[in-house]
């Protein structure tokens, strides 16, 4: 599943590029019961314009009801890298 929706938001030009992490083990509280669950997290690099895009893309692919998905300020980057993630996501 992660795959399919790291290559969804490159083809639909929401993001540059999508890092498939290692698998983690994930234990969380759900409707009252602790669940554990091997997950794969992603990390998306995207323009803040495209955000509420990207959002809709992933909440609409992905198989939770609620999947983390959570945006971080971006302080500074390399100009050039920044400039081809604007050009990948227009």
């Amino acid at each position: 599943m992660a795959k399919q929706l790291a290559e969804r938001v490159i083809t639909e030009q929401l993001a540059a590029c999508v890092n498939l992490l290692p698998p983690v083990q994930s234990i969380y509280r759900w409707q009252g019961r602790i669940e554990y669950a091997t997950e794969i997290p992603l990390l998306i690099k995207t323009c803040a314009n495209r955000y509420g895009a990207l959002e809709a893309s992933l909440r609409d692919g992905h198989p939770y009801d609620v999947p983390e998905i959570v945006a971080l300020p971006l302080a500074a980057g390399l100009p050039a890298y920044l400039d081809w993630v604007r050009t990948c996501t227009h």
